[in-house]
């Protein structure tokens, strides 16, 4: 497969002009958020612009006022420079190899003789919300579009494995997909997980998104969906499978994507955690998408907050939402409930007394009681935002 009406030449010219204008300062590397500019890459809208090598791309959010994020608005998040820009499906291969009874290679009509299951999940990425850290932190600065909600067609992960026959002693299986670093002392990207969690029913390799073929951008043919988990362990373009004896001793596992080991994962801001553990299941979040903070409203127009709210695999309980700064809270309408790994919508009629700025407040609560700080939790990776944010609606 290639580009929809769009070569590979023509894909990588786009990457290097980009990547040539961030070599000479035009666009830097990591961009602050107050310079980002809308660019459009294949089978793309018009995306927020982070970086162009390896493409970081930041959905915009009037793309979440609709429950399921259309695939061409869905963002973009890639580790290395060298990803796959076509695959050819009559020779690609999912190999599935390590401590197994057989080593399996399948083809994509063989994955998808597997029975077929889907549902709606959000996914999002462990930095989305960085920009809003304070002290500020190193990394990409995004907003609050690095996630999207999605209906993911595929096969469970445990399906696979089980058909290669997983041996006795194993404990993790490793994944891999087809993008490669472009120098040989950057480490691959490899994700791993726990046998006993690999082999939880919801974990799937999609190969379908909101009913069609992933865009090569959000990892076509096949990526791996571990829901309610963040999406550093969604692997893209998925290639490789290795059920091991031992940890995993990838950079992306030991290394990166790691929180304080306690229970906020969090520490004092500016300080160092002394003990840390891998990044897995996503906070509880809500959001104010409708209207967008700063936004100017017309006294005596009764108006319709909306936002979303969603948790880690749990359904959300409830929402409140504040118009004087959280002094006075109320219950928001939730919209149609898809299940508990996708996003719900709220909803909170509103008429202003008075001319001036207002400052309204959400707040989520899961179903196993988990809700949002008031204020951030900090740790220097620039994790698991989810505090009560602050947007300010003018009323003239």
């Amino acid at each position: 497969m290639e580009f929809k009406g769009v070569s590979r030449r023509n894909f990588i010219k786009t990457l290097g002009i980009t990547t040539a204008l961030a070599a000479t300062g035009t666009i830097p590397p990591v961009l602050y958020a107050s310079e980002r500019r809308l660019v459009t890459y294949p089978e793309k809208t018009e995306l927020l612009l982070l970086t162009s090598s390896p493409p970081q791309l930041e959905t915009p959010l009037k793309y979440f006022r609709e429950l399921i994020t259309p695939n061409e608005a869905l963002f973009v998040r890639w580790h290395l420079s060298n990803i796959p820009t076509s695959v050819d499906l009559d020779t690609w291969r999912l190999v599935i190899h390590g401590n197994v009874e057989k080593p399996i290679s399948l083809s994509f009509d063989d994955l998808k003789k597997f029975e077929k299951i889907s549902y709606t999940a959000v996914i999002q990425c462990a930095g989305n919300g960085r920009s809003f850290f304070e002290p500020p932190l190193f990394g990409g600065q995004w907003l609050n579009g690095a996630m999207g909600n999605v209906t993911w067609g595929g096969v469970r992960l445990k399906d696979v494995l089980k058909s290669a026959g997983i041996k006795t002693g194993s404990i993790e299986v490793v994944f891999k997909g087809l993008d490669k670093a472009a120098l040989s002392a950057t480490p691959g990207f490899l994700k791993s997980l726990q046998l006993d969690k690999a082999l939880e029913d919801d974990i799937i390799i999609a190969y379908e998104m909101n009913g069609q073929e992933l865009p090569m951008l959000n990892g076509f043919p096949v990526r791996l969906v571990v829901p309610g988990w963040y999406a550093t362990y969604w692997v893209k373009s998925l290639s490789d499978i290795e059920v091991t004896v031992k940890s995993s001793e990838s950079f992306w596992m030991k290394t990166a994507y790691r929180i304080p080991d306690d229970p906020c994962g969090c520490v004092e801001p500016g300080t160092a955690p002394k003990k840390t553990v891998p990044i897995t299941r996503m906070t509880t979040r809500s959001l104010l998408i409708n209207p967008e903070d700063g936004s100017r409203i017309k006294f005596g127009q009764p108006i319709e907050l909306m936002g979303v709210a969603f948790s880690g695999g749990y359904s959300i309980k409830e929402v409140l939402v504040s118009v004087d700064g959280g002094m006075d809270w109320r219950p928001a309408r939730l919209g149609i409930d898809i299940g508990r790994y996708s996003w719900i919508q709220w909803f909170y009629p509103w008429q202003p007394t008075k001319p001036g700025t207002y400052q309204v407040m959400v707040r989520a609560t899961n179903s196993i009681g988990e809700s949002q700080p008031l204020d951030g939790l900090w740790n220097p990776s620039g994790y698991l935002l989810n505090k009560i944010e602050r947007h300010n609606l003018i009323v003239t």
